[in-house]
């Protein structure tokens, strides 16, 4: 018996200028199946789903659909096949209500608000994803813009949905809710192509497995029959280290204090911190979980002086027991601190400068500038320092920021960080998007500076890496923080609730403990 074959790609490639983004690519994708495509940054995942969802165009091969030959040529020609997808970062616009952010994104096709209203109570709750039509973007969670975006592609009555990353901003709970709901939509047929770097996720959820390389696809797997560790290696070879042991050492000595630590929204979108108090240890990592828009950003204002306060007989940060509520960036830096943004190509990086011109945007205090002259032999031999050091994948120290994948430009400004020696490192989603060889090498060079006596505040909304190589984990949640826990004594369970806002959950379950590195 025949059986029908929803997506297929045959021998798609797609040639930029230097670069072979997509060679050879075979694909197949049934009905009903969940099928994961997974490859390290630069692997060519999203010129792939680029290209089936009309973003761009192939140079060659064939694309078929329902067994018929395609082109597709354009995203709102995939949405009329029967083709969604949800990216990585949301666009929402949190002015607007949920359904007139869905009726901007179908146009024509979302028909009048009234039915569009009904369409989306009705297909929302019956994938167990409930939303209601006239509440403004601004006030959902993290999860529930997610499923704003899922619930456009529904109401169209997809057969192909894409799916980019999509628990990178979840809580374990949202996690599996999300997974009921694709099991839900599998069941009716509909097919998922589902980008993950969580190996776990994917092992848990997908029928099959395509994985790309250079290009190029390295290997196709049934993932409920392989560990992590085995698609890994299929993903980055045999010659990158896929996990590495850390041996927690936690110090006793204090250097960030934060001490009843409040600010105030200055507008609706900005979260108020509220009696913020931890202690970070030199030799030690405090990883802070929570879903994005929860104080993360406003905390990490805070303590790198964006965001200052005014002289107080009562300060609420001290560094090394000096308080330093009202001092910038600059003096803040000359006292240790080291700085890795959530943003890599806006305030990590600027785009358009070559990478030695970017030491200089935090190192220019380190020898890169004498006598109000830039040293430039000096400031060229640390970039390629860096490129060497933290293997950063780069034509050169020529090249401008703009040019390199994700996971390198990370391992290029946490080199930057690190040449510094800082004592006090604060680290905004340090692997965030980034493949399992860059996860491995940030992870190690971050263990590193805490064996060296630094201290560590690493923010992430992922529960892996916080698990991996936190010695200490507490969650933030509308601008409060839960209970400060060893990591080896929280359950994932646990961290979930904190993360939602239940900071009196805090019991022990041992086999609830993650041990990601194991």
């Amino acid at each position: 018996m025949h059986k029908i074959k929803r997506l297929e790609l045959r021998g798609i490639s797609k040639q930029y200028p230097g670069c072979l983004a997509n060679d050879n690519i075979d694909l197949t994708i049934e009905p009903g199946e969940i099928h994961a495509l997974l490859g390290e940054n630069g692997a060519g995942k999203s010129t792939l789903m680029k290209i089936i969802y009309g973003v761009t165009q192939p140079n060659q091969g064939e694309v078929f659909f329902n067994e018929h030959p395609v082109n597709i040529k354009n995203p709102a020609q995939a949405r009329d096949m029967g083709i969604g997808m949800v990216f990585q970062h949301f666009s929402l616009f949190e002015s607007l209500t949920i359904v007139e952010n869905i009726a901007l994104a179908l146009g024509k096709q979302g028909g009048d608000i009234k039915s569009l209203s009904e369409r989306i109570r009705i297909v929302s709750s019956r994938y167990g994803m409930p939303l209601q039509p006239d509440r403004l973007v601004a006030t959902l969670s993290t999860g529930e813009r997610q499923r704003v975006e899922i619930v456009r592609c529904l109401v169209q009555d997809i057969e192909l949905l894409i799916l980019d990353e999509p628990t990178s901003v979840l809580t374990p709970q949202e996690v599996e809710a999300l997974f009921s709901t694709l099991r839900h939509l599998s069941s009716e047929g509909c097919s998922i192509l589902f980008i993950s770097h969580k190996l776990h996720e994917v092992t848990a959820l997908c029928d099959h497995a395509t994985i790309l390389r250079h290009g190029k696809v390295s290997g196709t797997c049934i993932p409920k029959q392989e560990t992590s560790k085995s698609i890994a290696t299929m993903m980055v070879g045999n010659e990158t280290p896929i996990s590495t042991n850390y041996n927690k050492v936690q110090g006793d000595e204090v250097f960030l204090c934060i001490d009843n630590l409040s600010t105030n929204a200055k507008h609706d979108f900005e979260v108020a911190l509220k009696k913020i108090s931890l202690n970070v240890k030199k030799g030690e990592i405090l990883g802070i979980a929570g879903v994005a828009g929860n104080g993360q950003e406003e905390l990490l204002m805070a303590l790198s002086g964006e965001i200052r306060q005014k002289k107080s007989k009562n300060p609420s940060i001290y560094f090394d027991g000096q308080p330093v509520d009202s001092l910038n960036p600059f003096k803040r830096r000359r006292l240790g601190m080291g700085f890795v943004p959530e943003d890599r190509l806006g305030r990590g990086a600027v785009p358009t400068m070559t990478l030695s011109q970017n030491t200089l945007l935090t190192s220019f205090d380190f020898g890169l500038v004498k006598n109000g002259l830039i040293q430039v032999k000096k400031m060229k031999a640390l970039a390629n320092l860096i490129i060497e050091k933290y293997k950063v994948k780069a034509v050169g120290e020529f090249s401008h920021a703009e040019s390199l994948s994700g996971g390198n430009l990370q391992k290029f400004i946490i080199g930057r960080e690190m040449q510094q020696n800082p004592k006090l490192l604060l680290a905004s989603h340090p692997t965030w998007g980034v493949d399992i060889g860059a996860q491995v090498a940030i992870h190690k060079a971050l263990i590193q500076l805490r064996d060296q006596g630094g201290a560590i505040l690493v923010v992430s909304e992922d529960l892996d890496e916080l698990y991996q190589i936190s010695d200490r984990l507490c969650a933030i949640c509308d601008g409060e923080l839960s209970p400060i826990k060893a990591t080896n004594e929280v359950s994932l369970e646990t961290v979930g609730c904190w993360m939602a806002g239940d900071f009196s959950v805090d019991s022990v379950n041992e086999k609830e403990i993650v041990h990601v590195a194991s």
